[in-house]
């Protein structure tokens, strides 16, 4: 295959290469579109270079656009965001105003709004699902709280996202055409979505330990093995770079920010796995206020998730759960459903075993909520041929999709409640 056919298959997998691909891009841009611009228009909370961190849900807006995060967490997301910090400053005249806000939403609703156009291209393409059945998860996976707050917030979740979804989405390509990952896909994978957050490196090599008949064949086994080498020492040796080869920093970092985010007790942690980790990333709990400072003299309001406090809420998740459950076991031989679990454990294990960052874990949907929408697609698969489950199923995700509308639309309002006292 030319570089050319390359590099326009390639622009077919990322963006949207249908009319129906591209109605759903625009309808999602819009809808995104007009929340974000409002809120970036008329409040300062996207970017306030007084506020670096948590101004709502804990999300690091201005220390990521300025900065690209804390180097051990975020080890090539500095490159990124300068990037794409002195790019908007391009069209602001270098100020970090109204209109730097705006560019910066405008991007992050493109992101997301690709995102679910990545979500809908693995339900058509891989899992081949009908139409109906498609945009039915899509809608119900826009409402999510994680979408719809990423829309309109620069932070790494954004893009990692859409990368997530993006590789996922083309590994399904691969295996259903029994190939394998390629090396530069690797490398590129890694670097971008490792670069953003470490611990997602550990995602993309996953794939790679399904491919056929890897373990029946030597000369498969060193490939395989050469590539991921490969990727992990691109990332690396880029990492190092990045902090000028003192790698004895990454440890001592590492550890202080272990420990500064995983001690918290003021919540049972049964409840903030439940309504924090399953929950908050889909369906918005209740919200409290906290006063905060900027380490320099500077105090301001923050918002933050409660756990849940009605049984409705608790039901919701827990239908969630066992429907993601039953997908699983219902196709437990497929190897790309269990990539998407496989890929979901490593952030179980980081945040529900280790208890990183637990008490904050709704602002880490970015890195695994597509899971949710891609194995209800698996499960719709699974039942092709028993129409009563499959109508028993659509009436459930009709019902949970009504009942996620009209909570988040609830809380949002409790957001700009919020943002009017604040943030004007």
């Amino acid at each position: 295959m030319s570089i050319k056919s390359k590099f326009i298959n390639f622009f077919k997998i990322v963006f949207p290469s249908t009319v129906t691909e591209l109605a759903i891009f625009v309808f999602f841009y819009i809808v995104y579109g007009i929340l974000g611009s409002y809120i970036a228009l008329h409040y300062r909370i996207i970017f306030d270079s007084r506020i670096p961190w948590d101004a709502y849900f804990s999300f690091d807006n201005k220390a990521i656009v300025m900065t690209g995060g804390s180097f051990e967490r975020h080890p090539l997301s500095y490159y990124f965001f300068n990037w794409m910090r002195d790019s908007v400053l391009l069209f602001t005249n270098g100020k970090t105003d109204v209109n730097f806000r705006l560019i910066l939403a405008w991007l992050s609703n493109f992101v997301i709004s690709l995102s679910l156009i990545q979500v809908y291209k693995y339900l058509k393409n891989i899992i081949k699902l009908p139409l109906f059945i498609n945009l039915l998860i899509i809608f119900f996976f826009s409402l999510f709280s994680t979408n719809i707050l990423l829309s309109f917030t620069p932070e790494t979740y954004t893009y990692t996202l859409f990368l997530l979804v993006l590789f996922n989405n083309y590994t399904g390509i691969k295996f259903k055409k029994e190939g394998k990952i390629a090396g530069s896909a690797l490398v590129l994978a890694g670097v971008t979505i490792g670069g953003l957050t470490v611990t997602n490196i550990v995602k993309v090599f996953i794939p790679v330990v399904f491919e056929k008949g890897l373990l029946k064949s030597w000369k498969k086994f060193g490939n395989a093995a050469f590539r991921v080498i490969l990727a992990i020492g691109v990332l690396v040796v880029l990492y190092l770079n990045r902090i000028d080869f003192k790698y004895q920093n990454i440890l001592s970092k590492s550890g202080e920010q272990y420990e500064k985010f995983s001690n918290v007790k003021s919540t049972p942690i049964w409840d903030m796995i439940y309504s924090y980790f399953f929950g908050g990333n889909i369906l918005f709990p209740s919200f409290f206020i906290r006063e905060k400072h900027n380490m320099k003299g500077f105090y301001f309001k923050a918002i933050f998730m409660e756990t849940y406090s009605t049984v409705f809420a608790y039901v919701f998740i827990g239908l969630m759960i066992g429907i993601i459950l039953w997908s699983y076991f219902k196709n437990f031989k497929n190897k790309l459903v269990q990539i998407l679990m496989l890929s979901f454990l490593v952030d179980v294990t980081i945040h529900c075993i280790f208890r990183f960052g637990l008490h904050t874990s709704y602002i880490y949907g970015g890195h695994y909520i597509f899971v949710y929408p891609l194995l209800i697609g698996w499960l719709y698969f699974a039942y092709g041929n028993s129409p009563k489950i499959l109508s028993f199923l659509t009436m459930t995700i009709g019902l949970l999709t009504i009942y996620l509308l009209l909570n988040n639309y609830h809380r949002m309002i409790d957001f700009f409640e919020f943002l009017n006292l604040f943030y004007k």
